[in-house]
């Protein structure tokens, strides 16, 4: 009689890769109800065309490579992918730069490799990387808060209509990064994108954000590394450059930590477990990097949130640090780099 071959784990009913997934899109449900009460159902309708989106990408992909489609599909992967996409993009992005985006994420960002598992890139930020270099304009127009109309939103979406005026505005990090002559006080007042003490409605984004990130840690879906790693660099960068409200100050540590994609990224993003590093202290080096990249970008580099080319940066570095990181192996003592005379 044939005996089915099974590989291991053995536990039946049981499917790690999607409970994970479930925890992490239903740790984002914070950051989008922070980010519609700001801006409306801009937000839900990115959710719901990159979903969308991946999904068919995704299903073309396997069907094309002759690969179960139910099977991966239901892994969740490709959703968490469109999430954290349509979190990324401005709400009320066109429909064809959520395409866009989505296309690249899943066809070059995950599938070329070999699918889940074999992307050294982060998926999402490989797609928004992409958009943000081709297409500036549209993905560094933010709504005003609480200033969206639904219809004009919509026929934006669809490409019926342009931007109304006063409908976008540069973010706080854009302002901070032209200014040259106004000091911060005077910059806070003149620029309503300036929130208490990073943007104006990116404070309560990023404390959603911090909330789900969070609820992930108790949940033991990750560990502490790569997100204390992270935020520890950025508030240590912008503190031994804050130069208090003077008008060549790159912001205080808590503009940084609160603007931005700064609690997305470390919460959602640097804990990849696939691009990442694998060790806990590599993972502490991984975050450590990204947050120091995140600042230096920001504060002197042509983008003002950096967050997706930080990561893309360190996941270059993460076999390096893997090789360098790794833990020694139960029973054996850590190997000698020297050698002695006569050896």
């Amino acid at each position: 009689m044939a005996l089915p071959r099974i590989t291991s784990p053995h536990a039946k009913g049981s499917n790690r890769t999607q409970q994970v997934m479930l925890q992490v899109l239903l740790a984002t449900v914070p950051g989008i109800l922070a980010l519609t009460w700001l801006f409306g159902a801009g937000t839900l309708f990115n959710l719901v065309l990159a979903s969308l989106f991946a999904l068919a990408f995704e299903a073309a992909i396997l069907a094309a490579r002759q690969r179960p489609l139910a099977f991966f599909l239901t892994d969740y992967s490709a959703l968490v992918t469109a999430v954290l996409l349509a979190l990324a993009l401005p709400p009320y992005a066109p429909w064809w730069l959520t395409l866009v985006a989505v296309g690249f994420a899943i066809v070059f960002g995950k599938q070329l490799y070999g699918g889940l598992g074999q992307n050294p890139f982060n998926p999402a930020m490989l797609g928004y990387v992409v958009v943000l270099i081709s297409f500036p304009v549209e993905m560094t127009s933010w709504p005003v808060p609480h200033g969206v109309a639904l219809l004009d939103g919509l026929q934006h979406i669809l490409g019926i209509a342009a931007l109304p005026d006063g409908w976008a505005q540069a973010t706080a990090l854009d302002a901070l990064k032209v200014n040259k002559s106004l000091t911060m006080d005077e910059l806070r007042a003149a620029n309503p994108a300036f929130g208490h003490f990073g943007g104006a409605g990116s404070e309560a984004v990023n404390l959603a954000f911090l909330a789900g990130g969070l609820y992930l840690l108790h949940k033991r879906i990750f560990s502490w590394h790569a997100p204390v790693g992270m935020l520890g660099a950025l508030a240590v960068m912008s503190l031994l450059f804050w130069n208090g409200s003077g008008s060549d100050s790159n912001g205080s540590p808590l503009f940084h930590l609160l603007s931005g994609a700064t609690m997305l990224g470390a919460f959602f993003i640097v804990t990849d477990p696939v691009s990442g590093a694998t060790s806990n202290r590599g993972r502490l080096v991984f975050g450590i990097g990204v947050g120091v990249l995140v600042y230096v970008i920001r504060a002197w580099g042509g983008y003002p949130d950096a967050v997706a080319f930080a990561v893309l940066l360190m996941n270059l570095a993460a076999p390096t640090i893997d090789y360098y990181t790794r833990p020694r192996s139960y029973g054996h003592r850590k190997p000698n780099s020297g050698f002695k005379l006569g050896e």
